[in-house]
């Protein structure tokens, strides 16, 4: 699960994470109300207007409605004019950004919705880094990451200039040791009040992954003031969904509009599902089973178009909204179902099969491969229901099969 910037940035400063002061705003009038409080705690004249959707490159993104207005924009105006000024500029932008689309190199072409703002304090910035703590689930254990290359695309600096990306490995009976910190204050080349504020920094940081099961915690750029303060002027967290049970208040703080629609159904009805895209749905249960019928669609020349598995014990339900999703995805030329039935009966998924195209009705071609408990009774109950289906006797007749019916063999 992702949240926001300035969800993240709450989660930091309640660890005592330094963050920029900074006000949500869900409207215009939210975002002009909190240009003055923040000019005047800070007393910082600039602010800093920040679009909050769940992708990166905001700042280097427009609007598709305001090609020349950016995600993250700084407003000067209030150097010259005072916070007068700088409430009307931030109005004026307010009502471009909000309801928008922004169009990020993460988005894709469609880009995204801001429904929310964030407005910051601005930050004299002596220096900017690059600073992250992810999950390595080959070594089951947080990696804390580290460059001086803030403020740029860290994919670029990886390929290009991996020497300039420092990393350490987190034992999680200790934490991130004191040396292991030191080290990453050297290869930073950080000196002083700097050195000692980032040592706490990364330290709190690292602690806070694992307190918070996350997945990843980014911070691009991580800002050093001209006094020498540390700071995260952005932050992106995103955490392990099957531990969310242990934090109802980050659970809360999903935001379901940012969401695939078509992942978001699927996670309410206890499917496993990722969109893809190619042109072949799938409909499989068991996640090793899934990924072998990708493998062998691809095998055979054709693209999977999701990752669909409906579980060991799914209903008739389930498969009925799993079919549903498959179908209302406009890139699916064909649906290819194949189901060993262990826990899983084969005729569950017959019924359910039945049950969601007399629903949605079937305008692509379907090839079934049932194996397993209750095969019989499953065939049969496909078989009866009239539907215009195309049994396959196993998983790479089925491939072929489906890639044959949609016209897209080699």
């Amino acid at each position: 699960m992702k949240i926001h910037e300035h969800q993240a940035k709450q989660l930091m400063a309640a660890r005592g994470i330094p963050v920029p002061m900074g006000r949500v705003a869900r409207s215009v009038d939210e975002a002009v109300a909190a240009v003055r409080p923040l000019i005047e705690e800070s007393g910082n004249p600039v602010v800093v207007l920040k679009s909050q959707i769940h992708a990166g490159g905001r700042g280097k993104g427009t609007f598709a409605e305001h090609p020349d207005v950016r995600g993250v924009i700084v407003v000067t105006d209030g150097i010259e004019g005072g916070p007068s000024a700088a409430e009307e500029k931030v109005r004026e932008l307010a009502q471009q950004m909000l309801g928008s689309t922004l169009v990020t190199v993460q988005t894709g072409e469609e880009g995204k919705q801001v429904n929310r703002l964030y407005v910051e304090q601005g930050v004299d910035i002596a220096r900017e880094l690059y600073l992250a703590v992810l999950l390595d689930r080959g070594s089951s254990r947080n990696i804390v990451m580290a460059s001086t290359e803030g403020g740029v695309e860290i994919e670029k600096v990886a390929e290009e200039t991996p020497q300039r990306i420092l990393r350490m490995e987190v034992d999680p009976a200790i934490g991130l040791a004191a040396f292991q910190a030191n080290e990453l204050v050297h290869g930073l080349d950080l000196q002083g009040d700097a050195a000692k504020n980032f040592a706490r920094f990364v330290k709190a940081l690292s602690d806070a992954a694992t307190d918070l099961d996350t997945d990843l915690i980014e911070i691009n750029p991580l800002v050093v003031t001209r006094d020498g303060q540390v700071m995260a002027l952005d932050g992106k967290m995103a955490f392990d969904d099957n531990a969310l049970y242990r934090h109802p208040d980050i659970a809360d703080m999903r935001d379901e509009t940012e969401e695939d629609p078509a992942e978001l159904a699927a996670k309410n009805a206890g499917l496993n599902y990722i969109k893809l895209d190619g042109t072949i749905g799938c409909l499989v249960n068991g996640a090793g089973l899934a990924m072998a019928t990708m493998d062998t669609i691809k095998h055979v020349g054709g693209e999977p178009a999701n990752f669909l598995d409906v579980g060991g014990g799914a209903t008739a339900d389930q498969v009925t909204t799993a079919f549903q999703i498959i179908t209302k995805d406009p890139n699916v030329k064909g649906i290819f179902v194949n189901i060993f039935g262990g826990i899983m009966r084969c005729d569950v998924i017959a019924t359910g099969i039945v049950e969601a195209v007399e629903r949605v009705g079937l305008e692509v071609p379907l090839v079934v491969r049932l194996e397993g408990t209750n095969v019989d009774e499953g065939k049969k109950i496909i078989e009866d229901s009239g539907l215009k289906v195309t049994n396959a006797d196993n998983l790479l007749d089925g491939a072929k099969k489906i890639l044959e019916a949609t016209g897209q063999t080699r």
